[in-house]
């Protein structure tokens, strides 16, 4: 696994992370974001959703109490929350494995409530607040698509 560190000073520069990501992502690809409450998960998310073409008619919110939201763009977009999540066997019961595998890109905020679930192939984003619009993300590569993806956006964010 590979670790790879960006750095934000503001929301111009976290939406085009999350835009590039978006250009870059495919079918069956999961995304894992975890950080503490107000790191902007969910503000990644909609940039995110933005890059992958959700209509600005559908306003991407947190799906805290839905567990999950679904957006029709590019690739269906599967927007988890599993904050409160009262265990992680109900991932299973409620069928959601099912679509970290499917047709689609899902994006999981509180992905270390389902650790066991996970596939072994994916990216994990833990956001780190700093300021009012500055935030550290730590991307962890799980398989061998990322590490290149990753590089890419790296390379972009160079060029800033």
């Amino acid at each position: 696994m590979e670790v790879i560190r960006i750095e934000s000073g503001s929301l111009e520069e976290t939406e085009k992370i999350a835009v590039l990501l978006a250009t870059l992502v495919d079918c069956g690809d999961v995304i894992c974001l975890n950080g503490d409450l107000g790191a902007g998960k969910t503000t990644f998310t909609q940039q995110f959703a933005k890059g992958l073409g959700v209509s600005k008619k559908e306003y991407v919110t947190s799906p805290s109490f839905a567990i999950m939201h679904e957006y029709s763009c590019r690739i269906p977009l599967y927007h988890f929350d599993f904050y409160r999540l009262g265990s992680s066997d109900e991932i299973v019961e409620l069928g959601f494995e099912d679509f970290f595998y499917g047709n689609g890109v899902c994006v999981l905020e509180w992905s270390d409530m389902i650790r066991e679930f996970l596939p072994e192939d994916r990216l994990e984003i833990l956001i780190e607040y700093q300021a009012e619009f500055s935030r550290v993300f730590s991307f962890s590569c799980y398989g061998e698509l990322w590490p290149d993806r990753m590089g890419k956006i790296v390379d972009a964010m160079k060029s800033r």
